[in-house]
């Protein structure tokens, strides 16, 4: 059998406020936009690394799946505003001066730069719409 090539091209977060979304994800963590798609009132906001290259971040309007619910939909919007919904673990090589845009920016702060007893030094913030945001330390 031959081993075939497989790369993570996008991944997915849901966004309750697409402009705030997009100031952070551009403004403070530094991503172009590389789409930004409106349809029947909704938006979706790719965005990723600069010069186009590795893997997007897809910021996707939440529940909008006609099959959900009522409930399953409030459900879902819940777990987004707890923060239990959308989670991604984001690399730099300056974890400090990073942070340091973040917490400028008022971004909720979960956890500070810290060395972690598993040997990875990172900081944990949520998006504007409540997601998850570990920040791993490469060099």
């Amino acid at each position: 059998m031959n081993p075939t090539s497989v790369t993570v091209h996008h991944a997915f977060l849901p966004h309750t406020d697409p402009e705030a979304s997009l100031s952070f994800y551009r403004d403070v963590l530094g991503f172009e936009v590389w789409r930004d798609v409106g349809y029947q009132g909704m938006r979706w906001v790719t965005v990723g690394p600069p010069g186009g290259a590795g893997t997007s971040i897809v910021l996707h309007p939440p529940a909008v799946d006609p099959g959900l619910t009522e409930d399953e939909r409030r459900t879902i919007l819940e777990l987004i505003a707890k923060g239990s919904y959308g989670a991604l673990t984001l690399a730099t090589d300056d974890l400090d001066a990073l942070f340091a845009r973040v917490q400028a920016s008022g971004a909720d702060v979960v956890q500070e730069p810290m060395d972690q007893d598993y040997g990875v030094r990172d900081c944990a913030v949520r998006d504007p719409a409540g997601n998850l945001l570990r920040i791993n330390e490469v060099r």
